[in-house]
């Protein structure tokens, strides 16, 4: 990534990022599957945030995931809001809860930091199996609706089909992406790296750690509610499972997969585990085991994930692209 970084800014990977959007129709049949790609980037995205940036293995993604999808669905059934309010109130829903898990967190290290993560996963998933009132327990909140997008009266886009979903989703993804990458190259970005690489070293020049983690906490957990609520939306349903362990899991193996400290890497990742996980399911209903056998494969060789490959192929075909052949002295002479 430090031979790349000079060549790529801000502006370069969010055109990789619209690239994506408009290749998914191309290469996907499915307007629900290359939506599905999208949204899970976004989740991939915001636990990037902590784990690539900030060196934090969350195990409570999914509860940022979970709620944004609860958020988004009660807004719509009970509150009857338009879609982008709807949305902006899954997000700050998301930071809030997000605020409140780190705060406890963070304040432990290590393998405590990851059973606490986890703790509090455990925790919101039973409270929302057991307020069925709210969530509508193992039956999730049922028939969400997909209101078109509106400004002002006027619709400006269709959410009908699944590709009119898409569009939508496409645009938050862009946009979002676009501003998550100017956070990691700011100052901000740059610091979270510091205290990744040297958390005491961070400290000792006047960083306020505590304070650090937790913007880093509060963006993914907004960026993973927008996420959820997306979701909801998408397949008409806030679903218990949406907020379990499992979907914490899934979250972190897209960004181990796509690469950590690089936000395309999880685009990458996301779209691998979505497209080839739902390939794989037609053909072995076990198709977890071979993601299974992937994973180790990429945890003992491929550190950097698929967007460390990507690097390497590219620092590979790099020099045989500058030796451009030259004409031997000899051969001008006999060929004026």
């Amino acid at each position: 990534m430090k031979k790349l970084a000079p060549h790529f800014s801000h502006l370069h990977y969010t055109l990789l990022a619209l690239l994506v959007t408009l290749l998914l129709p191309l290469l996907v049949d499915s307007g629900s599957l290359a939506t599905e790609v999208l949204i899970y980037a976004l989740a991939a995205l915001g636990c990037n945030l902590l784990l690539g940036y900030t060196g934090l293995m969350s195990f409570g993604q999914g509860i940022f995931f979970g709620i944004g999808s609860y958020t988004t669905g009660l807004a719509l059934l009970q509150l009857k809001l338009p879609l982008l309010p709807a949305l902006l109130l899954a997000v700050v829903i998301g930071a809030a809860i997000a605020l409140v898990v780190g705060w406890f967190s963070i304040r432990q290290r290590g393998t405590y930091f990851v059973m606490l993560t986890l703790a509090f996963a455990q925790m919101f998933y039973f409270l929302a199996y057991t307020m069925k009132d709210l969530t509508g327990g193992d039956n999730g909140l049922l028939d969400v609706p997909r209101p078109d997008l509106r400004f002002w009266g006027h619709t400006l886009l269709a959410t009908g089909s699944s590709w009119q979903y898409y569009s939508v989703v496409a645009i938050l993804f862009v946009l979002v992406f676009w501003l998550l990458q100017r956070v990691v190259d700011s100052v901000l970005g740059r610091t979270l790296l510091a205290v990744r690489d040297n958390e005491i070293r961070a400290a000792a020049v006047g960083y306020d750690i505590t304070l650090l983690k937790l913007a880093a906490f509060v963006i993914s957990g907004a960026v993973t509610g927008l996420a959820g609520g997306l979701h909801a939306m998408m397949t008409g349903v806030a679903p218990l499972s949406n907020i379990e362990y499992h979907t914490s899991e899934s979250i972190l193996i897209m960004t181990v997969i796509g690469g950590t400290g690089n936000l395309f890497a999880s685009v990458l990742g996301a779209a691998f585990y979505v497209i080839v996980g739902n390939w794989l399911s037609t053909l072995w209903p076990r198709w977890l085991m071979l993601l299974g056998f992937l994973l180790i494969g990429v945890s003992l060789y491929l550190h950097k994930g698929l967007f460390g490959v990507a690097q390497t192929i590219v620092r590979k075909c790099r020099p045989l692209a500058a030796a451009s052949p030259v004409e031997p002295e000899s051969v001008k002479e006999q060929h004026p």
